[in-house]
């Protein structure tokens, strides 16, 4: 006998009904079906996304012979390293993976500073046409960054800062959209800490750097990384502001990359690719923790 069948008005539970039963099977099986077709979708969606960089990586270490070959193979048959040798044979490349470094690295940490200040002053500071002037700033988000290069790059030329790391930075030194997005977040944590301090004597400048900063970390660090990796893959702008071969970047630099009768070798275009996302894939899984925290805390704001 049960504890229960002893225990004195003790009821037994009453057995579900069968209409119960369907509707509880019904609830599993719909659980299964989302689970597998959330699954795949997650699949199909995650080899889209790897399989051009499975292609990458397997075709800088094919021959040349395999690249070229009809039907094409995604495996190489005999790996090689000559395509990598190739870019540092052909290629001032070490001189060009430290040019988009100071390219890159530069831009970045301009852009941050000067937007993180004039988003601060958008965000926390009263003054006339405040809002005018941001809708301005968003406004510009809408013109096209080729409209504006030939304007910039005469500006650039009589400043003659053509082929010099001024003119690949300087005009880059802020940016609309970090502007917006760093003001949506100052405007999201509250005042009570900076008016405190107003009221203890503390500057803009000092409220700015000891107590609104250090509360948007995470935006800052999601704004510096989206800003190196733009630059860092960006080829129109280092291709047009440079014209000597050992001021470009490793984008640009790839460009020079051609064959016998101008055919693109794509091996070697391919590893020098690859080399190129080599220092991206590092400096993300340096930060990544950061940056998922940036990613959650935007959002919760």
């Amino acid at each position: 006998m049960s504890a229960a069948t002893l225990t004195p008005g003790a009821a037994p539970a009453p057995a579900p009904a069968p209409e119960q039963r369907r509707v509880v099977a019904a609830g599993r099986r719909r659980v299964r079906v989302s689970t597998v077709l959330l699954t795949a979708a997650v699949a199909v969606t995650t080899l889209i996304v790897l399989l051009p960089l499975f292609i990458v990586l397997f075709t800088a270490f094919k021959p040349t012979a395999e690249v070229n070959a009809y039907p094409p193979t995604l495996l190489p048959d005999a790996w090689t390293t000559a395509n990598f040798e190739r870019i540092f044979a052909d290629l001032p490349f070490a001189r060009l993976i430290g040019n988009s470094f100071l390219f890159a690295g530069g831009v970045t940490a301009f852009a941050v500073a000067f937007d993180a200040l004039a988003a601060y002053a958008l965000a926390r500071i009263d003054f006339r046409g405040r809002r005018t002037l941001l809708v301005a700033i968003v406004a510009t988000l809408m013109i096209p960054f080729q409209a504006t290069l030939i304007p910039v790059y005469q500006i650039v030329s009589d400043l003659g800062w053509v082929n010099t790391f001024a003119g690949l930075i300087a005009p880059r030194a802020a940016d609309a959209f970090g502007i917006f997005f760093l003001r949506q977040f100052f405007v999201a944590l509250p005042r009570d800490l900076d008016n405190a301090a107003r009221i203890d004597g503390a500057s803009e400048l000092r409220v700015f750097w000891q107590i609104v900063l250090p509360n948007a970390r995470p935006a800052v660090l999601t704004l510096a990384i989206f800003v190196f990796v733009n630059n860092w893959n960006d080829l129109l702008w280092p291709l047009v502001f440079t014209t000597e071969r050992e001021m470009g970047t490793i984008t640009s630099g790839l460009t020079q990359l051609t064959g016998p009768g101008g055919i693109v070798p794509y091996g070697v275009m391919m590893a020098g690719a690859l080399v190129a996302v080599v220092p991206l894939v590092l400096a993300f899984m340096l930060v990544q923790r950061k940056f998922i925290e940036s990613i959650a805390t935007t959002g919760l704001k």
